[in-house]
């Protein structure tokens, strides 16, 4: 039986996810609609179908590797009493909170080398050479970027040793808020200052979008905006403002990254251009 290889834990972060997704993909589709933060530059047609084809060829990829899901390997670090919180007595809520906290950290440190290694930017150029940015913008993620997420992951979560409903929880929230922070969507400016002192915002993730470098190194959270005020990487606004910033890479502003072929390819063939971090005073110029 499958359920002795896949926990039944693991069935149950696939339909938590799953929940999340749509209720989060619908409310933001719908408030993209309802009232846009930018014109977008090219017709969603064309752009949605490639960034949801990948989004469906990633799903399928995590599920072929779900022996190796951190939710799979957080059931086995629990009946083997692996990790760190298994040598301490606490609240299960204490060890969800300290697990939430670990794992965006540790994904805020992971976006971070993404755009530091050269190796890691060729994957991660895929997701910023999106021309606009709306709610599939935050699905659009190379392959192979999400294989190597799911290994850092699946790491911090042997060496924690968390509870698997921590990191279900974990998942879910990280699935809904990158649809969140990377929607089209226009919120009161009060309400978005208040937002973002809990968790990343639309108008606050945007600016990591920017074709210009210091910006695009700036911003790295996904869940908890604390990180980057915490490590310097945060900025407020982009230096054009939000309707006159320009989306995406100097390198690549034709109409290439609208397609799954091209993104499927990119990393093998790509100009990375100046935004590895230790360049972040070369701005070049729009192509």
């Amino acid at each position: 039986m499958i359920e002795n290889i896949i926990p039944v834990s693991a069935f149950g972060e696939l339909g938590t996810r799953l929940a999340v997704f749509l209720g989060v993909f619908s409310i933001m589709a719908v408030w993209e609609l309802a009232a846009p933060r930018r014109k977008l530059i090219f017709e969603k047609k064309t752009r949605w179908a490639a960034n949801l084809a990948i989004t469906l060829f990633n799903t399928m990829l995590v599920r072929l590797a779900a022996p190796l899901a951190p939710v799979v390997m957080a059931v086995w670090a629990k009946d083997n009493q692996w990790g760190l919180l298994n040598y301490f007595d606490i609240p299960s809520w204490i060890g969800i909170i300290i697990t939430l906290l670990i794992l965006d950290c540790a994904v805020y440190l992971q976006h971070v080398m993404f755009h530091t290694l050269p190796i890691l930017w060729r994957l991660h150029l895929v997701h910023h050479a999106d021309l606009d940015i709306d709610v599939t913008t935050g699905l659009r993620f190379h392959p192979l970027e999400i294989i190597l997420s799911l290994f850092v992951k699946v790491s911090v979560v042997l060496l924690l040793g968390p509870d698997p409903v921590a990191v279900i929880v974990f998942e879910a929230v990280l699935n809904g808020t990158s649809l969140f922070n990377h929607a089209n969507v226009r919120m009161p400016l009060a309400l978005d200052r208040v937002l973002r002192r809990i968790v990343v915002t639309p108008d606050m993730h945007r600016v990591h979008h920017s074709v210009i470098i210091r910006e695009t190194n700036s911003n790295f959270g996904f869940n908890f905006p604390w990180w980057d005020r915490l490590f310097g990487t945060y900025r407020s606004l982009p230096s054009a403002g939000h309707e006159g910033m320009t989306i995406g890479l100097s390198q690549y502003r034709s109409f290439e990254p609208r397609y799954l072929r091209w993104a499927l390819i990119l990393p093998f063939i790509a100009d990375p251009g100046a935004y590895a971090i230790n360049r972040r005073g070369i701005e070049p110029e729009a192509k």
